[in-house]
């Protein structure tokens, strides 16, 4: 009999061992098979689209999201960059999170695209963007099981802003291509990226900018030769993709001169993010954080490096080959990185 009971052990714990995880594996499984499953939800006639009303202090507007999948667990807002950009140059997006499961949500801030496009400046500043954000995560029924929040570039800086101000809704942070301080990166820009140019291009530049002549069209023929296929997305520019291109089209360009102002290398004028400046305020994020850079950005690897060193739970994932879209051209590393931050947080794999 004992000699039946050691056999038969061995056989036990094998089967409990599977049994512990299958049921890992198939809830993976039961996810996924529901992913487009869009029954019951109430923006199921409309292909996941969702007109929502915000309120500012010049009354209400209506703000455009599209709903990708389902996943309870994992919901990500995608905040895009600009400011004054959209959702479009995010569509790539569509080759990576669906085949792992991840809900996410398009999404175009008031002033873009598919939202309202109003024209009053007033609306133009962090403060009002931070409420916007907070009024579209409750009307998408995000929370602090399950909602992830990616800012890229200018989303980058709202992201961090919302976060700092409402963190006990968020799972996880992502800050994809953006430091901590504009002072900073026109410090780069100026400094670092400016000095690798050709001597006469940068000095023509230069002059151009001087004379604020930033409409002339050989400052953008400059810019587009020389700086965005280096800095932005490293591609001559008839190769960009039809993604990026739309979206670049289509930038609110009030938005953008008001709060970026029009020059590439820094902010200048009476911008209104020209100081803005949250180092010193990093440690107060507890939450499992993600900064994104690439080798060749516009935005200082090195700095959103220390960004991931600064928060209390961070980590940083470099692109070699990246630039500031590095989903575009660094996407093997770009998503791979991506992908298993926001895995491992829902796994309880985070460190």
């Amino acid at each position: 009999m004992k000699n039946l009971i050691f056999l038969l052990l061995p056989f036990f714990l094998l089967s409990f061992q599977n049994c512990t995880g299958t049921k890992s594996t198939n809830n993976n499984k039961l996810i996924k098979n529901n992913y487009f499953d869009y029954s019951g939800r109430d923006d199921k006639l409309y292909g996941g689209v969702k007109m929502i009303t915000i309120k500012t202090h010049k009354g209400k507007f209506k703000v455009w999201t599209k709903r990708v999948g389902n996943n309870p667990n994992i919901k990500v807002l995608l905040l895009h960059g600009g400011p004054g950009a959209n959702h479009m140059y995010f569509e790539c997006f569509d080759s990576y999170f669906p085949k792992e499961g991840i809900e996410y949500y398009y999404y175009d801030q008031l002033g873009s695209n598919y939202s309202d496009q109003p024209s009053d400046t007033s609306l133009w500043n962090i403060d009002r963007f931070v409420d916007e954000v907070e009024q579209v995560r409750k009307a998408l029924n995000l929370d602090k099981s399950n909602f992830y929040i990616f800012g890229q570039s200018w989303g980058g800086i709202l992201a961090l802003e919302y976060a700092l101000k409402y963190q006990k809704n968020i799972k996880g942070l992502i800050i994809s291509n953006m430091m901590a301080s504009i002072p900073d990166y026109a410090a780069y820009a100026n400094e670092v990226l400016g000095p690798q140019l050709d001597p006469k291009v940068l000095a023509e530049m230069k002059e151009l900018e001087a004379n604020e002549d930033f409409n002339n069209p050989r400052y953008l023929e400059l810019i587009e030769t020389n700086y965005y296929p280096k800095h932005v997305l490293r591609m001559p520019i008839k190769d960009w993709p039809e993604p990026v291109n739309r979206s670049f089209s289509k930038i609110n360009n009030q938005i953008y001169v008001s709060m970026q102002g029009p020059s590439e290398f820094g902010v200048v004028g009476n911008a209104k993010l020209k100081y803005w400046d949250r180092k010193l305020d990093l440690p107060k994020i507890n939450i499992p954080t993600l900064t994104i850079g690439g080798t060749y950005d516009t935005m200082d690897p090195k700095h959103m490096k220390w960004m991931a060193s600064e928060v209390q739970h961070g980590r940083y994932l470099h692109c070699p080959n990246g630039s500031h879209l590095a989903m575009y051209d660094d996407p093997q590393i770009y998503f791979q990185g991506l992908i298993k931050f926001i895995k491992d947080i829902d796994q309880g794999n985070f460190k």
